[in-house]
């Protein structure tokens, strides 16, 4: 596998507090790859300096080779970088296949209207993409009448509207029932594998990371401690001194 995301030596401070010290890592096409740590480890500032939401004070963010370093969000869209967010959310009054349709019509660049007809020629793209997600049956509903869980299926669509080789996911199961949880990470899993993106995601919930990443990184006080295989960082007596606690191992 080759590296979609190589991160070298960033950092970024705010006032006296190194939010991000010195970071390094890759995540390669096709891998699944979490980021952890407790509350204040610097996840959130990493996922922003990495998606062009925040520039870096010093390091390189590199993307299939090529130096992305302080560029904007919506340059790195364009250049292949995906993200969802704790909180997903929909257009309400537009139908599932109308919300991943405009999703769709905005990567290509269409001047196209809100209305249905002017979106109307991404019905079918837009239905291939819900497939993909295990999301068809909800082509036809609005978003309003969403449950959580689904809109977060949904929101997996809208993000590979933009034909991404990396993948961010900011808590992707917050809010979610613990059934939904696994099936929505399966979800990017198989995507991952099958088109091989890269996929990198923070979350608290342990079951849903040592379930499905296949490395993990943990951050503490802006630093990594740790980065590993599932197995190996449950063992780490670092990362359960700081983060999991002295009964993760068993």
């Amino acid at each position: 596998m080759s590296a979609a995301l190589s991160v070298d030596g960033l950092e970024k401070a705010f006032g006296g507090v190194r939010a991000v010290d010195g970071v390094t890592f890759d995540v390669a096409s096709g891998e699944l790859v979490a980021l952890i740590g407790p509350n204040g480890a610097g996840k959130s500032t990493c996922f922003n300096l990495i998606n062009g939401q925040l520039a870096p004070d010093a390091g390189r963010v590199t993307l299939g080779g090529e130096d992305v370093t302080g560029r904007p969000a919506r340059a790195l869209a364009r250049l292949g970088v995906g993200r969802t967010f704790q909180v997903a959310a929909t257009f309400a009054s537009m139908t599932v296949r109308e919300n991943v349709a405009l999703a769709l019509a905005s990567h290509a660049g269409a001047a196209t209207s809100l209305l249905a007809a002017g979106l109307a020629r991404f019905d079918a793209a837009a239905d291939a993409l819900l497939d993909r997600v295990g999301a068809r049956e909800l082509a036809g509903r609005h978003g309003a009448t969403l449950a959580y869980g689904d809109v977060k299926r949904v929101e997996i669509a809208l993000a590979l509207a933009n034909a991404p080789r990396l993948l961010l996911m900011d808590e992707p199961t917050a809010g979610m029932a613990p059934r939904e949880r696994g099936t929505l990470m399966q979800v990017a899993a198989d995507l991952a594998r099958r088109d091989a993106i890269a996929v990198l995601f923070t979350e608290h919930d342990m079951d849903v990371v040592f379930g499905h990443a296949d490395r993990v990184i943990v951050l503490d006080r802006g630093r990594i401690i740790a980065q590993g295989s599932p197995d190996a960082i449950r063992a780490d007596p670092r990362v359960r001194e700081a983060y999991l606690g002295t009964d993760s191992a068993g």
